[in-house]
């Protein structure tokens, strides 16, 4: 399990007195120029997760911004040798990174609920559908960022705010950017 506990990791001011904010990318299907300018725009992230579906474009990102990415492989990405499921902790909220299609989740998150259910997963990051998601159900935070791909109409990403009380989400709209 890879960790992120803290604001401190960075520089910053001691957890729990502000938000450890999070991008969440996914299915970028080559668009990687609109991504780096959505992530060149959000000042303070602690981290970037991008959730397969193109892993080249995250290797991209990664130069483009001169740090280093949380990536997963999607069903679009055969060759990668990255994982395709991570468990992620941050500051004691474990979440589950994952493209999602071996989950069926462009038939709903079923699949995914049946995965962590019973586990101390707070926390299911997931793409695939290219719709952005933000479910709760029984305590566990279900969030997809939606597709920033060429062909997607309402291209966005998700903005994860972390707290030592909890995990909160927003999807955001890549318009204007």
């Amino acid at each position: 399990m890879m960790n992120l506990n803290s604001h401190t990791d960075r520089g910053g001011p001691h957890p729990g007195t502000e938000p450890l904010r999070i991008a969440v990318l996914s299915d970028t299907h080559g668009n990687y120029p609109l991504a780096v300018r959505i992530l060149d725009r959000l000042p303070g992230m602690a981290g970037i997760i991008h959730l397969g579906d193109n892993i080249g474009d995250a290797d991209t990102i990664e130069l483009a911004l001169s740090r280093p990415l949380t990536k997963i492989a999607g069903n679009c990405d055969p060759a990668s040798e990255e994982a395709r499921e991570l468990l992620l902790s941050v500051n004691r909220s474990t979440m589950l990174l994952t493209h999602g299609d071996r989950y069926g989740v462009k038939s709903g998150i079923d699949g995914l609920y049946r995965r962590v259910a019973g586990e101390n997963i707070r926390v299911v990051l997931y793409g695939h559908t290219h719709t952005p998601s933000i479910l709760e159900r029984d305590d566990i935070l279900f969030v997809n960022p939606g597709s920033l791909g060429y062909k997607t109409l309402s291209p966005s990403i998700a903005l994860l705010s972390i707290t030592t009380q909890g995990v909160s989400a927003e999807i955001v709209p890549a318009t204007g950017f």
